[in-house]
């Protein structure tokens, strides 16, 4: 399982670079975690273990750990430009992760419910 989860994180990574052209590294992380989030969905299923557990280990190449660390790094040396600028942007990629895996989960779940209403499965 530790390395189908792992496959994740090289194929989030992998669109990731892929994407370079767009030069905006907030949609290239955007586009990527929508690629790793439905692997994720599509492995669960299929080895029917929890999502999550596909899902952390191919965020952690997208998270934006630098990002986060020169804006610290800014804060406690007093440069509050760099600080806001570095922020604003750090915060935009994990906005854009967040809302990328929520955008997958949200669409599987609604057509989970959806699969069971023409089934007439309704609990």
């Amino acid at each position: 399982m530790l390395l189908l989860s792992s496959a994740g994180g090289a194929l989030g990574w992998c669109v990731y670079l892929l994407c370079g052209g767009i030069k905006n590294d907030i949609i290239q992380s955007f586009f990527a975690i929508i690629v790793v989030a439905v692997y994720s969905e599509i492995m669960a299923r299929l080895y029917k273990a929890p999502a999550t557990v596909y899902l952390v280990v191919g965020l952690i190449p997208l998270v934006p750990g630098g990002g986060i660390y020169y804006t610290m790094e800014y804060c406690i040396n007093g440069d509050m430009m760099n600080f806001m600028n570095t922020g604003i942007h750090t915060f935009g990629i994990a906005g854009a992760l967040s809302i990328g895996i929520l955008l997958v989960s949200g669409g599987v779940r609604l057509l989970n419910v959806v699969g069971r209403l023409r089934r007439g499965d309704v609990r």
